[in-house]
């Protein structure tokens, strides 16, 4: 889980990996953004279009409609008004007895079915059941003012009204019309003095006729309209037109609106607008899916616009993170080889941006460093080689007078020849000692300045020290560093023959084996406890070349430890000095057991003399190191 956390932090990104997110946000997330904005304006544009469109449609056909019903109100207003109409209704059949005043009755209706060619029959229908018509006639005997239509005439008071589709009447025609392929509409004619119903005009229109008006109108690919009433009838509809139970009660109460509905499981779009004159409603059906159709090519369009973006945003994101993380991991990677320790690495630099800069300047940074770091390893060399020098130069002072005071004790207790030499041995030994000032001398003048040095100890503790020195003859003319064995010889004295009860014995060795030149110091002595065995061990172990060549804390720490073994400074000065000379596969290794002794091996590597100096002796070195 906190992987998982840390995973999602953004810190913890590399920045390749940021610089493409960052891109990805500001070019995908917009594009997208604006697709859905223009998707869902284009939408809403498209469907306003649909829905205005058919509104003007539906309003075209709507006037149409009001055209026919105009004239076959004007047609019924003009029967009402005709002279001869009026006799007939006041009269009865004795107004038309004349077969001339009959025929002018009979051509003055005919004209109208002539001259509008959607009128299929009109009849005029007196109060008392007398009818005239040139195409209509009644159907049974059975009075006409008793059906249902003659009667809604009467109500409407000698307003136009529409009747709708015929059903069940007592009329017919002589073309005999379905009730269904016609449209009736009526119109009482009253008397004007004293209000009452003389007759009503009634007058069949062809329902071919709103067809023809009508089915012209495609709506999209399956879109048709049609005609309701204003009680739900349905005045005409396509034959192909399939609305099932479809609810159309919406219709009623709004002049126009829109509605959708399920109807046989497509999803249909009504839009309706009703006339005021007719009453009729003009209602538009269409599959909502065909409209949908074009806002599907428009999403489509859009989807694929958005998706090329989004392509050239996520390669553009790809080339510029790389082109802009590449050089800083190339750098990063540059960075971590000089933690590694590798200062000799420099970046190539071909390019002028900042980049560039950087990498100039990180090379430079490099170059000062590398410069500083020999600066500073010369420096530490000096140092401790002047701290070498005045330790030797303390050292003997301290040797001197311990000498010196063995001296004046001889010379008061044995008298002179002894003293003599005794003076002649220290003589000896401070030359050697100071060998002018050269720092590597033959093993045979380090043995012979330790020779000095034993006797004379030996003079100061008589039978309680006895040495053996032993070197191999091919040993002699090997350089080594000076006075690396007197603090050795001292510490198995001072540490080993002195603590232990009865004289000691120190034996000096020095022979070639293992490709290097081995000097052992052992003595018999009171020998160390394990656990200072070990602490000698680990002190000296952590004595490195580098650290001291930079007088590192770890040095100089291990002095410090060194200091606080006493009597311990010696070995500590000898392991420094050779593994500064010679590196780390050299030095000194201790063994010891207590009242048993001590064996201190110096690993020095075989030195070949070269040729001599004004300064002393150039050595060409055979150690591996």
């Amino acid at each position: 889980m906190k992987q998982l956390q840390r995973w999602f932090q953004l810190n913890n990104w590399s920045i390749r990996y940021k610089l493409i997110f960052h891109f990805l946000l500001i070019s995908i997330v917009p594009s997208m953004g604006i697709g859905l904005l223009m998707g869902w304006t284009a939408n809403g544009i498209v469907e306003k279009q649909v829905n205005s469109h058919t509104t003007q449609l539906i309003d075209s056909v709507n006037k149409s409609l009001d055209t026919y019903a105009g004239n076959i109100q004007n047609i019924s207003y003009f029967i009402a008004m005709d002279p001869e109409i009026q006799s007939f209704l006041r009269e009865g059949e004795s107004a038309i007895d004349d077969d001339g005043e009959r025929y002018r009755m009979s051509k003055f209706l005919q004209s109208f079915t002539t001259l509008y060619s959607e009128v299929a029959g009109i009849i005029v229908v007196r109060a008392n059941g007398d009818y005239f018509s040139n195409e209509m006639y009644a159907r049974t005997g059975k009075s006409l003012t008793e059906e249902s239509w003659y009667q809604e005439a009467v109500q409407a008071k000698g307003i136009f009204k529409i009747i709708g589709h015929p059903a069940g009447r007592n009329v017919t025609t002589h073309a005999n019309y379905k009730e269904s392929e016609v449209v009736s509409v009526v119109r009482a004619i009253q008397n004007p003095d004293t209000q009452r119903t003389e007759g009503v005009v009634l007058i069949d229109l062809k329902l071919r006729v709103i067809a023809e008006t009508v089915r012209d109108v495609r709506l999209g690919k399956s879109g048709f309209l049609m005609v309701v009433n204003d009680e739900g009838e349905r005045i005409y509809m396509p034959r192909n037109a399939n609305l099932g139970s479809a609810d159309l009660k919406q219709l009623s109460g709004q002049s126009s609106g829109t509605f959708s509905q399920t109807v046989n499981g497509r999803r249909l779009q009504f839009t309706y607008q009703k006339s005021p004159f007719t009453n009729w409603t003009t209602v538009g059906v269409f599959a909502v899916s065909d409209s949908a159709q074009e806002i599907k090519d428009i999403n489509l369009y859009l989807v694929a616009f958005v998706s090329i973006v989004c392509m050239l945003g996520i390669a553009a994101s790809y080339y510029l993170s790389h082109s802009i993380s590449r050089p800083i991991s190339q750098l990063t990677s540059f960075m971590r080889k000089v933690e590694e320790g590798n200062m000799t690495i420099r970046i190539p630099v071909e390019r002028e941006d900042e980049m560039g800069v950087l990498g100039r300047s990180f090379n430079k940074m490099l170059s000062q460093i590398t410069r500083l770091i020999s600066q500073v390893r010369e420096e530490q060399q000096l140092k401790r080689e002047a701290e070498l020098r005045s330790l030797q130069a303390h050292i003997q002072p301290h040797f001197l007078y311990n000498t010196l005071d063995t001296i004046q004790w001889l010379a008061r207790k044995d008298g002179a020849q002894e003293a003599t030499e005794m003076v002649e041995t220290l003589s000896k030994l401070f030359r050697l000692g100071l060998s002018k000032g050269q720092e590597f001398i033959s093993l045979a003048d380090e043995i012979e300045h330790i020779r000095s040095y034993l006797k004379i100890q030996q003079t100061r503790y008589k039978e309680k020290l006895n040495y053996r020195i032993d070197m191999d003859e091919n040993c002699g003319d090997m350089p080594v560093l000076k006075l690396i064995l007197q603090p050795i010889v001292e510490n198995a004295i001072y540490h080993g023959i002195k603590e232990r009860r009865g004289p000691g014995l120190v034996e000096v060795r020095a022979s070639v084996a293992g490709g290097m030149l081995n000097l052992t110091v052992r003595d018999d002595g009171a020998g160390m406890k394990e656990e200072r065995l070990e602490a000698l061990r680990a002190t000296l172990e952590a004595v490195s070349a580098p650290a001291v060549a930079a007088g590192s804390s770890e040095a100089t720490e291990a002095g410090r430890r060194l200091n606080g073994l006493s009597a311990s400074y010696g070995l500590w000065n000898v392991q420094e000095r050779i593994r500064l000379s010679f590196g780390e596969s050299y030095g000194i290794t201790l063994e010891s057991k207590e009242k048993a002794g001590t064996i201190v091996t110096i690993k020095h590597p075989i030195q070949l003399r070269k040729e001599e100096t004004a300064h002393g002796k150039d050595l060409e070195s055979s150690h591996s190191g």
